[in-house]
């Protein structure tokens, strides 16, 4: 999705300085649920690393006792068991609301994804009835601090600024998930490392921004994320203002929606692990359902 929220000013600094503040305020209200989530990781890494450290020692302490139950375990039944309690199941939605059709839980087997199949999720995605809220909230930002004179006022110009804001979630939406995927037979669903620290996690989640899987399995540069990003920033300089129309304002958007989705990849990430502990895997799915 491509943000405009500038306002022009008489000079041309100050009109840079106002341009800059609105592009990140209003990147940052189209994806609050991320950033809320990624907070959320934060404070569950604490945690889980504490839990982690204290039922290592309380295991150490069981093996020491000749009567402890699991040690007539076998280390087959514990490495089994270790495994099931790291492999924790993606939802189709986060929080009950956000979509999150595309991801897919760790060590999940699929068949390549169709041309039917990378349209149907590009179209979700950008369909869902929850698809209105951040276009919705956007446009009302951008009416309130008057980003287009042009729009004008009222209910008529809040109609301007949310299909602005639609059209431009829409576009990446398809660019990203359907037609660059398509042409460079790129897999657009997210895997989830499921394993590991919690720095590990992050660093593998934020690289999916730049590495991706083909249809055949193989990790690859993402150009369908970077071009197909690119290409959509570029595509909304054809239906706003003559005057944004410039290379730095749609090399900052080009920008803004790659880390904007890297968020989300830490999100998505990390979803199953607040889902089991904060909300005690209330929204969990059986892959089945998927």
């Amino acid at each position: 999705m491509t943000l405009n929220s500038w306002s022009p000013l008489e000079s041309s600094a100050g009109r840079g300085v106002r341009c800059s503040r609105g592009w990140l305020l209003a990147g940052l209200v189209r994806k609050t649920h991320s950033l809320l989530l990624v907070s959320c990781v934060v404070a569950l890494s604490t945690v889980g690393l504490a839990q982690q450290a204290s039922s290592a020692n309380g295991t150490s302490s069981s093996a020491a006792l000749p009567d402890a139950p699991e040690s007539a375990q076998s280390p087959a039944r514990k490495a089994s068991d270790l495994n099931v309690e790291e492999r924790l199941p993606q939802t189709k939605r986060i929080l009950g609301i956000i979509p999150n059709f595309r991801s897919v839980s760790t060590d999940e087997t699929l068949p390549p994804q169709s041309v039917k199949d990378k349209f149907m999720e590009a179209t979700q995605d950008s369909f869902d009835y929850s698809s209105i809220i951040i276009p919705g909230v956007l446009a009302g930002y951008s009416m309130a601090s008057d980003a287009y004179p042009e729009f004008h006022q009222g209910a008529a110009g809040y109609a301007r600024y949310f299909w602005h804001a639609a059209v431009d979630q829409t576009s990446e939406n398809y660019m990203v998930e359907f037609i660059m995927p398509v042409i460079t037979r790129e897999d657009t669903r997210y895997y989830t490392l499921g394993r590991g620290g919690f720095v590990k996690r992050a660093g593998y989640a934020l690289s999916r921004a730049v590495v991706t899987r083909t249809d055949a399995g193989n990790e690859a540069f993402n150009i369908s994320e970077v071009v197909g990003a690119g290409a959509s920033s570029g595509l909304s300089s054809l239906y706003y203002p003559s005057r944004e129309r410039s290379f730095s304002n749609t090399a900052s958007e080009w920008g803004l929606d790659i880390g904007i989705d890297s968020a989300s990849f830490l999100a998505r990430e990390f979803w199953p692990d607040i889902n089991r502990h904060i909300f005690h895997g209330k929204n969990a799915i059986d892959s089945a359902e998927r």
